[in-house]
Formats: C-alpha cells, sequence, structure tokens
C-alpha cells in the first residue's frame, strides 16, 4: 500500500534573507534621512534667527531716532532655539544669537554699520564675516 504524498502547503511569513534585505533597505534610507533632517531642522531654527536679528535692527534704529542713543535699546524675544544679546552704547550697537539645543554653538551678530558674522563651530563649520544659513554656503 502506498501511502499519499503530503499535500503541497503554501507558504506564509518571510524568509531571513528577505527581513535582511529589507532591514538593509530601511537602515540605508534612514542613514540618508536622518542626517538631511536635522540639517533642515537647523536651518530653519537658523532663519528664525535671522529674522529676529533683522526685526531687531528695525527696532534699535526706531529707538535711536526716538531717544539718540542705543543705550538701553530693546532686544529681540528669546525663540526656543536661540537666545538674544543686545549692547548699545551712544552711537554703536552690536545684536548677538546664540543657538542652543540642536543649534548649540551656531552663533549670529549684527551691528550698527549692517557688520554680520556667524559662528557654528564644528556643525557647518565655518567662522565667517557674513550670515552663513545652510551647510556648505560661503559668503559672497
Amino acid at each position: 500500500m502506498k501511502l499519499p504524498l503530503p499535500a503541497a502547503t503554501s507558504q506564509t511569513g518571510f524568509s531571513l534573507v528577505e527581513l535582511l534585505v529589507t532591514m538593509a533597505i530601511v537602515a540605508t534610507l534612514a542613514g540618508v534621512a536622518v542626517p538631511s533632517y536635522i540639517d533642515y531642522m537647523r536651518r530653519g531654527a537658523v532663519e528664525e534667527a535671522v529674522a529676529a536679528l533683522a526685526s531687531g535692527k528695525i527696532a534699535a534704529e526706531q529707538f535711536y531716532l526716538d531717544k539718540r542713543t542705543y543705550d538701553g535699546l530693546p532686544c529681540p524675544a528669546d525663540t526656543s532655539k536661540f537666545t538674544f544679546s543686545c549692547t548699545g552704547d551712544i552711537k554703536s550697537y552690536a545684536l548677538t544669537a546664540k543657538g542652543g539645543g540642536n543649534v548649540a554653538g551656531f552663533s549670529y551678530t549684527l551691528d550698527q554699520s549692517d557688520n554680520r558674522s556667524s559662528s557654528s563651530g564644528d556643525e557647518w563649520g565655518h567662522d565667517a564675516a557674513c550670515w552663513i544659513l545652510r551647510k556648505g554656503q560661503t559668503c559672497p
């Protein structure tokens, strides 16, 4: 008597090779996406700081027109990523934004002559006499 052959069974689940290939693809995509996302978030915070410095300049000039001094000029409000400091005397002022969080080490300054400077430590690798707004940018 012959034994009946087992019926063909359908395969369910994933093989180990399929799972490893999928994990390799996801890891590669994450390796590219995460640094890009962090850089994107930094650029957004930097734009916010630069905008606050520009409005601070307008406020400082208006203060000078009203008081004929920069001493005691108003400072832009701190943001979630940057803190602002302002110094002024009779004829000059300096506005500074210092970063915190994921932009720690970043610093942007502006003075009464519209001189701009920026520093990012090791993150974007620059100390420049202009505002560097993204990784790899240089002064014109």
